[in-house]
């Protein structure tokens, strides 16, 4: 990873943030242009060996997001988004990203959750009595909680930005290219 990818990718994750905080949408005006732009600056830096490294990271991004997005846990913007940052950072980088991603975003829900302590606590509760029946029975069983209300929405493009900022950040001082932090 150079600086100017981490240029580039950054301001397309503040204004991926900022819409989906917004309006719980991240646009295709966003994510399509910027998939674009990935693939030619690889394409034009490295020739086809570059173009092959931002498709096979964009293809990688947008399969690891495609399942929850089909269960329906993930909104289509939050699958492009990842497409995005898999063209900008290559298969091996997206990977890492994606990684981070899911630890943020686990973060993430579990503060939503404290914030509404019923839901918290119910979650849990039938999260606890799955692995007791798992422990005891070793059938793998999973029953939904009742939320009334449901669950609160995500803005995943949140987890995103800081899942890929922190592949970012440690791909830059792996190179040398941060200093020390």
């Amino acid at each position: 990873m150079d600086l100017f990818t981490a240029a580039m990718l950054g301001p397309v994750l503040t204004v991926a943030v900022y819409t989906d905080l917004r309006s719980q949408r991240i646009p295709n005006g966003l994510t399509f242009p910027a998939m674009a732009c990935a693939l030619a600056y690889h394409g034009l830096t490295n020739g086809p060996q570059g173009l092959l490294f931002a498709l096979s990271g964009l293809g990688l991004g947008l399969g690891m997001m495609l399942g929850p997005f089909l269960i329906g846990c993930m909104g289509a913007g939050d699958v492009k988004l990842m497409a995005v940052v898999g063209a900008f950072l290559g298969p091996q980088q997206g990977l890492a990203a994606f990684l981070y991603t899911c630890l943020a975003g686990g973060l993430y829900a579990t503060i939503i959750l404290a914030r509404r302590s019923d839901v918290f606590s119910r979650v849990f509760k039938a999260l606890w009595a799955s692995l007791w029946l798992f422990a005891t029975t070793r059938r793998l069983q999973y029953a939904p909680v009742a939320l009334g209300a449901g669950l609160p929405k995500l803005c995943y493009g949140l987890a995103i930005a800081a899942g890929t900022l922190v592949q970012v950040l440690a791909s830059l001082h792996e190179q040398g290219l941060l200093g020390r932090w």
